[in-house]
């Protein structure tokens, strides 16, 4: 350990750009034995380790990298699946840049260990090497049901088996893993990566009930009387507006709408094809991670033009820098400092135009962030045949949580005590449906504390 004066940071390698856009696989490569034991070795191993404290399931990070640099690759895998549900998928979705590789100590002039990538080989080389998660089977008499089966659902749903608790899980999609299967594209995360973690979960006893809708193809009371506990994660899809004249048009689309589509196209099913963008100018708004999935995808897509708008800079942007950077790459171009005003709609009733403005940053507000002034006189038009609005998530608010004394609180979001319980007894929540949109580990970190309060109610 401590070879940070001797071995450089490096990342996996990435596909080259010219090729990579030309299709949906992951970009980057899984690193092999040698360079993750050599990269661990640069670990430190710090006395408080900032890495693991930024970690919102607390990974036993510096534990991990000590095993994979002594190449003990059955215990690197267990001290990886402890605390997290499925490291794999972390490794690669997460803005390490903003949680453990942003506070880890060699920051500070060597360059942060690739803990996300080291993560994501961990589980790929445990997989490989015939490791697997341990499940006990179902050992007690105790039932537990989940709706949604997205990052906090499956989460939970991990952790409640790995107690012998039979769970149930109702979705009401075709396929399970929420966000992870039909918001995140095949690019960042291949879908085979969740659909093996869902198979290891029913092998362990997961009762996957798929094209249900909560509320529609069975009632919540049903479910509620059938069950022991249940635990709700429906996440938080429904796309924000921006207020703008205009964006009522038929060729502005929600984020997500767009995302799904398209992963539909992927699996070869039926999809709307007003979402094929071949050929048009795309202009997304919004300037987080979302945004740079929405604009990555419409240039492997074919789209003529790909333009993303956001009022304020680079270093402002709320995503990965690292999805940035891939954007970049592939011939994305950004708009910076610039505040869209107005959608032109033209004789068709479609967006043909977007009237924006100029915008730098002026003084800091209550929080320490500048704030975002417009330029007088600085209008002007960018052309758009579709816009397609990436400016985060509102929760969706189901009647079945008033029904049953399920309270939320002003932005619809369920309200919860400190064992993520609602205000009805026996019914918990996590994820998106409780803090807003946020990070699919902040999701796993509910379903896992979600579990682990409904462990203790039901077995002491």
């Amino acid at each position: 350990m401590r070879e940070f004066i001797n071995t450089s940071r490096i990342d996996p390698n990435k596909r080259l750009v010219v090729e990579r856009v030309k299709d949906y696989n992951e970009i980057y490569e899984v690193f092999d034995t040698y360079n993750a034991a050599t990269q661990s070795e640069r670990c430190i191993q710090c006395g408080d380790p900032f890495c693991l404290n930024k970690c919102p399931l607390h990974n036993y990070i510096p534990q991990w990298l000590k095993a994979v640099a002594e190449k003990d690759m059955e215990f690197a895998f267990k001290l990886s699946n402890e605390p997290s549900p499925f490291p794999e998928v972390m490794g690669r979705v997460c803005p390490h840049d903003r949680l453990c590789e942003g506070d880890c100590t060699l920051n500070d002039g060597h360059g942060a260990i690739t803990i996300g990538s080291v993560e994501t080989f961990i589980t790929e080389e445990g997989f490989k090497q015939g490791l697997k998660p341990e499940f006990p089977g179902i050992t007690t008499e105790k039932k537990v049901a989940i709706i949604g089966s997205g990052p906090a659902g499956l989460s939970a749903a991990t952790y409640l088996l790995r107690s012998g608790i039979a769970v149930t899980m109702y979705e009401r999609s075709d396929r399970a893993g929420g966000l992870l299967t039909y918001g995140i594209p095949n690019f960042k995360l291949d879908k085979k990566i969740v659909e093996r973690r869902v198979a290891l979960l029913e092998e362990a006893g997961l009762k996957l009930v798929l094209n249900c809708s909560v509320g529609e193809d069975i009632d919540f009371e049903e479910i509620s009387d059938n069950h022991d506990a249940v635990f709700i994660g429906i996440g938080a899809t429904k796309g924000k507006h921006a207020g703008l004249s205009g964006e009522n048009a038929p060729n502005v689309y929600a984020a997500m709408e767009y995302l799904t589509a398209i992963q539909r196209k992927n699996f070869c099913l039926e999809y709307d094809k007003q979402f094929d963008f071949k050929d048009l100018n795309v202009v997304v708004i919004g300037g987080g991670d979302t945004a740079m999935d929405c604009l990555r995808t419409a240039k492997r897509e074919g789209a003529k033009t790909v333009t993303c708008l956001y009022r304020r800079d680079a270093q402002n942007m709320p995503g990965s820098r690292k999805e940035y950077k891939n954007a970049m790459e592939e011939g994305v171009d950004f708009a910076f400092f610039t505040s869209p005003k107005e959608m032109i709609v033209g004789e068709e009733g479609k967006v043909v135009a977007i009237k924006a403005v100029k915008t730098v940053l002026g003084t800091k507000d209550e929080s320490g962030r500048q704030r975002m002034e417009e330029l007088k006189g600085s209008e002007f038009q960018i052309t758009a045949d579709v816009v397609v609005l990436a400016l985060g998530f509102n929760t969706e608010k189901p009647s079945f949580l008033a029904e049953n004394g399920i309270e939320t609180n002003e932005w619809g979001e369920i309200a919860l005590d400190e064992n993520h319980q609602t205000t009805t007894p026996g019914i918990y929540a996590g994820g998106d449906c409780y803090r807003g949109a946020d990070l699919v580990v902040t999701a796993a970190y509910d379903g896992r504390e979600a579990a682990r309060s409904i462990v203790k109610a039901l077995l002491g």
